[in-house]
């Protein structure tokens, strides 16, 4: 057919030429041409136009052939036996003579520009409906990766032209509406980048999990990158916070990192298209895939290709192992966080404990419950029966028949950016991935519930527990002149409450960032050979893989509170150092020989007491050395410190000086530290420890405990203990004028704002700056401080 373009290259190719080139090449295409020149690097490559599939086509005569076989489709014949014969004629057919030379042609300049005779390339299919903003085909065609040679070539690219009708390619067609003879193919031929001698990934430039727009969440696993599109290990996991990436920055605002399991790669197998799946080393599973420098210039291109586009991008990324070079091998929008309203946050909660049977990565933060169907692969998916929980080891485009019907998913295998985990969101399906041994835990039949409302790990419990669904309107959530602030403990939930209109948080628990997620006492992690033999064991196997206990500690920490801070930045995040008490602190791993026994702990040795003693001092460096990390190495400055119980001056001053000793000095790169208000002497002698600190959070349990002398836990004595007391009042009442009357700001953090209208009638009455609260509270406390405040006029 005289004048069509069979080939045209890559950086021939920019966005607008879907209809010639499918999403997928001309998304590559537009990064070649308007991106390489700011560093994006894209290998180079050709693509076939979808006029010359159309001319492959009408050459062998199949368009009357695919018709007919959709006809039988829509009168009932099954979508098996109507994709079997369309490929099969597909894969029988010639490719027309022009198409076949200008592929080789185009193959041969290829390897003539590398410098190597046939060139190993990957072969990729893009449909022209692809990856368009109401519609997701991604998946839905075959690659074929590694392929040297002309012959195998031509054979690959005839493969492509096949798989746009694989069952699942036409089923998805069927469903979204499309016209099956509209859709043309192009194949897009790179230079292969040999990551199965390194590593590859996805990254995307949202957080898909609670659609956080100020994050890129890298994966990366060893070898080829199907291991982790496909769901088939659990890769490493990084978070960076763009707006640190932005500009003129030192900042390094890697946020989190997560080693996966990495259980296995696919790697070469020898010659033409030939791949194998391995198991990693020892080595491998323990250590990243990626080094922080090699984090930031992938997150740093993610941001440069979404500014470009416009909108959040689901990228994917290789590193080749011969050159050491990180390139993008793909590029296209997110489909699932930007389609959703921002307007109004859904919230679920459990209402009732139940026996935890798997836990995995949480993709999506709904409840769902039913019986367990376990189905060992997809020649099981007839057995499905909807509604219920599905269970497997991995899953691929062949399963989403099923997968929309199912009431949870849950996977043994796979990351955030598994074929699990993205069609479940898409579905809007609560899913656990990387579960680990679930279809052999979880019994067919069995009643379920799968929660992923608890932060970012998952957990499936036994039986059917209850739970609770709730809408928050955020547009209804009123202004008020006393800020509203959060307390926040688990770095992992932080991000669910990204949208509520709070101003900052007012309370962020060290401690829970250490019992929950480093789950060992730092004393313990710095000297192991205190310890007895099965807790120095427990402190190895935590400690594998970091650069010994300290690093642990202070990587663990370091990254918890950078998550909170960057949840609510620019707005202050005050973190409390840790308020353990000797019998907790005791109940941390390896904790016991460094506890004494004491009868009172409320009492006893915590907060500001333990920082300068020589029992703890080695541990609070760690603390100071994580906060340091945070605020100067990552860039989140927001972070304000707050020291809790502080008894005396002399104390505060011995406090400071040994912070001021591990390197955090008021002032200094705009570091706030607060105290916590929250013993008599504080009240007291506000306007001296005004002088020391740079402002005051009120911890009203522990105030109310000591002004009336009543144990906070005591069933006898409920009746007494009463924030509202006159004594109290009055405390806060003096405690706020003088603080103002030094310049200093007064917070509270509590709950019972949120449940006693008058609570928080008296607290605005007193001219308290700000309420910290928990997040399922802000709507109520905003109401009541709204209502005070209306009534104060």
């Amino acid at each position: 057919m005289p004048g069509i373009r069979h080939v045209l290259g890559l950086d021939e190719l920019g966005i607008g030429d879907v209809k010639t080139a499918g999403g997928k090449n001309a998304s590559l295409g537009e990064l070649l041409r308007e991106l390489a020149a700011v560093g994006v690097s894209v290998p180079e490559g050709f693509a076939t136009t979808a006029e010359a599939y159309w001319e492959f086509l009408d050459a062998n005569e199949l368009r009357g052939l695919i018709a007919a076989q959709v006809a039988r489709l829509r009168r009932g014949e099954p979508v098996s036996s109507v994709g079997a014969a369309v490929r099969s004629a597909i894969l029988a057919a010639q490719l027309p003579a022009g198409l076949h030379e200008s592929i080789r042609a185009a193959y041969r300049e290829l390897g003539q520009r590398a410098g190597r005779r046939d060139l190993d390339v990957a072969v990729r299919s893009s449909a022209t409906a692809e990856d368009l903003p109401n519609a997701s085909f991604a998946g839905q065609q075959e690659s074929f990766l590694n392929v040297s040679g002309e012959t195998a070539l031509l054979e690959a690219c005839k493969r492509c032209y096949a798989s746009l009708f694989t069952d699942r390619a036409i089923n998805y067609r069927e469903d979204q509406g499309f016209d099956h003879l509209s859709i043309a193919l192009s194949v897009g031929v790179q230079r292969m980048v040999r990551s199965d001698l390194a590593g590859s990934g996805v990254l995307f430039t949202i957080d898909t999990e609670n659609g956080f727009p100020h994050h890129v969440v890298v994966s990366a696993a060893y070898g080829l990158g199907e291991s982790v599109v496909q769901g088939l290990v659990e890769p490493d996991e990084y978070t960076v916070f763009k707006p640190l990436l932005r500009g003129d920055t030192r900042a390094r605002p890697i946020t989190a990192k997560a080693r996966g399991r990495k259980e296995s790669k696919i790697v070469y197998s020898g010659g033409g298209e030939r791949v194998r799946t391995e198991d990693t080393s020892g080595a491998e599973r323990n250590s990243y895939v990626l080094d922080d420098e090699e984090i930031l210039t992938l997150a740093r291109w993610g941001v440069l290709i979404e500014d470009h586009y416009g909108t959040p991008m689901d990228v994917e990324w290789a590193k080749d192992g011969r050159t050491g070079e990180l390139f993008v091998v793909q590029a296209r929008p997110e489909t699932v966080r930007t389609r959703q309203a921002p307007g109004s946050l859904h919230t679920y909660r459990l209402l009732e404990s139940g026996q935890r049977l798997v836990s995995g990565i949480a993709v999506g933060d709904a409840i769902a419950a039913g019986r367990v169907c376990v189905l060992r692969g997809p020649e099981e998916i007839d057995r499905f029966e909807p509604g219920t929980v599905l269970v497997t080891t991995s899953t691929d485009p062949d399963w989403e028949p099923v997968m929309k019907r199912a009431a949870a998913i849950v996977t043994d295998h796979g990351g955030r950016t598994s074929h699990a985990a993205i069609v479940s969101r898409e579905l809007g399906v609560p899913a656990l991935v990387g579960a680990g041994d679930a279809t052999r835990r979880l019994a067919p039949g069995a009643e379920v519930t799968v929660c992923c409302a608890e932060g970012e790990t998952g957990y499936v419990y036994a039986g059917r527990l209850d739970f609770e669904e709730r809408e928050l309107d955020l547009a209804a959530v009123p202004e008020t002149r006393t800020a509203v602030s959060l307390n926040l403990a688990n770095p992992d939930a932080a991000l669910r409450w990204w949208r509520l209109p709070a101003d900052g948080v007012g309370l962020a628990r060290m401690e829970f960032i250490v019992a929950n997620h480093i789950k060992a006492h730092p004393m313990a992690l710095l000297h192991p050979e205190r310890l007895a033999p099965e807790d120095r064991a427990r402190i190895a196997e935590l400690v594998e893989g970091s650069a010994g206990g300290a690093e642990y500690f202070v990587e663990h920490l370091t990254h918890g509170a950078a998550r909170i801070a960057a949840s609510r930045w620019p707005d202050p995040v005050i973190l409390r150092m840790s308020d353990f008490k000797t019998n907790e602190y005791a109940r941390l791993i390896g904790g016991g020989p460094f506890e004494p026994a004491e009868e009172n702990p409320m009492l006893g040795w915590r907060g500001a007491s333990r920082y300068y003693s020589e029992g703890y001092r080695e541990g609070f460096a760690l603390e100071c050395r994580a906060v340091r990390r945070v605020r100067d190495d990552i860039g989140l400055t927001n972070l304000v410190v707050m020291i809790p119980f502080c008894r005396t001056l002399r104390e505060a001053d011995q406090v400071i000086g040994v912070m001021a000793e591990e390197g955090l000095r008021r002032g200094e790169n705009g570091l706030r530290v607060y105290v916590m208000g929250e013993i008599p002497a504080n009240v007291v002698l506000a306007a001296e420890f005004a002088e020391r600190f740079d402002g005051f959070s009120i911890g009203s349990n522990d105030l109310t405990q000591l002004l009336l002398g009543v144990d906070r836990d005591s069933a006898e004595l409920a009746e007494l203990f009463d924030e509202r007391d006159p004594a109290v009042i009055a405390s806060i009442e003096r405690l706020v004028a003088t603080a103002h009357a030094n310049g200093r700001p007064v917070g509270l953090c509590g709950q019972r704002p949120s449940d006693d209208p008058d609570f928080a009638r008296a607290l605005v009455s007193a001219g308290i700056d700000s309420i910290s609260v928990a997040p399922d509270s802000f709507l109520a406390v905003k109401e009541n401080v709204l209502a005070a405040e209306s009534e104060a006029g």
